[in-house]
């Protein structure tokens, strides 16, 4: 009996991953497919993808490198999601944060760089979780559908970036790539040692995951978002201050996605450019919806997702295929997410079956 229930608790504890395993199995397969209509070798093009991602030291950086911002913007959906909202406008929100990172140093006056750093972090949070918090505010006082909202403020705001940059804040040593003035180098993010490639964004990435799993699960304020998240009205009736909490996740997941822009440009460009829109919020999304909205899976999501991207090169050296046929992969396990989250309410009720089965079957041990 004891094996038995062991088995039930196991399985309530695996079952909310399970639509995430199905559609990494989906893609596996459709992906295969694809290529094997194309007269490509399907099995060693997968093979590639491996070793592109994880086969070397280089691709272990290269992976990791990717998966810094991949992990910021995936916050910047997980956090409003646990109040019941669907963001999807994080390029927006790093887009500005980026150029407020850019342009804060010609605005402050001399001081230590470590300082200067600092305030280029906060400038880009507050831009971004100004930009999110919006779509936030608007949400609960005006009505709007939240993801439509985050999906054109996002168009706003990659507009407003192409003004300034082209425009008011044009270095004009920038002929044929209009940026903002360069940073000076003491302000450029280095790796985080000699022997590893990668800039501290990783870091900081890691330690906003760790932190927002400590808000969403051994907090108040956690505690309340998943009561929003779940029945609204309940929330409303026993008292929660529904629209703060909506509007506080809104603008912590923008301060993720702004500060992954600020890291783009101190670490990665060394100027606000038309390279930080690099599609790192849209990748986001599909991290936080891979992770099931969950900080701690989102590392290891971000990580396989930076992954995927960084094999694109080598297929492309050594099959001929598009750099664009690592796009078409998440693609495809974007949708099958999609059409394995239409189960997830089957799924809970497997669990709620399973923990029950599991309880009956202690009860029976206690009294037999």
């Amino acid at each position: 009996m004891k094996p038995r229930n062991a088995i039930y608790r196991a399985g309530g504890l695996l079952l909310p991953g399970l639509p995430t395993l199905l559609a990494a199995l989906t893609t596996f397969v459709l992906f295969m497919l694809f290529l094997a209509v194309q007269g490509k070798p399907a099995w060693q093009a997968c093979q590639l993808v491996v070793q592109g991602a994880f086969g070397s030291a280089f691709a272990w950086e290269n992976t990791l490198q990717r998966a810094a911002p991949l992990m910021l913007t995936a916050l910047c959906v997980a956090l409003p999601a646990r109040a019941g909202l669907i963001i999807i406008g994080g390029e927006g929100a790093l887009v500005l944060g980026g150029l407020a990172a850019a342009v804060a140093p010609l605005w402050l006056p001399d001081m230590p760089v470590l300082l200067l750093l600092l305030c280029m972090a906060l400038s880009a949070m507050v831009v971004g979780g100004f930009w999110i918090g919006l779509n936030g505010w608007m949400r609960q006082k005006r009505g709007l559908n939240e993801t439509i909202g985050s999906l054109l403020l996002s168009y706003v705001a990659i507009a407003i970036f192409n003004q300034l940059v082209e425009g008011p804040l044009r270095d004009p040593a920038s002929l044929n790539k209009p940026s903002t003035i360069p940073l000076n180098e003491n302000l450029m993010i280095g790796p985080i040692s000699d022997a590893f490639q990668v800039h501290w964004g990783l870091v900081v990435g890691v330690i906003a995951c760790l932190l927002a799993q400590v808000l969403v699960r051994n907090s108040v304020t956690g505690f309340s978002l998943q009561v929003v998240g779940g029945n609204v009205r309940t929330a409303r009736m026993i008292g929660l201050p529904v629209d703060r909490l909506v509007i506080l996740t809104c603008v912590l997941g923008g301060a993720c996605a702004g500060l992954a822009g600020m890291f783009e440009v101190a670490a990665v460009q060394g100027s606000a450019n038309a390279a930080i829109i690099a599609g790192y919020g849209a990748s986001g999304i599909l991290v936080a919806f891979a992770a099931r909205q969950n900080p701690l899976a989102i590392i290891v999501c971000a990580i396989l997702l930076g992954g995927i991207e960084a094999s694109g090169s080598l297929l492309q050296r050594r099959l001929g295929l598009p750099n664009a046929t690592t796009l078409i992969l998440e693609g495809i396990l974007f949708t099958s997410l999609l059409a394995w989250e239409a189960l997830t309410s089957r799924i809970v009720a497997w669990r709620l079956r399973l923990n029950e089965r599991a309880e009956q079957t202690q009860g029976a041990l206690q009294h037999g």
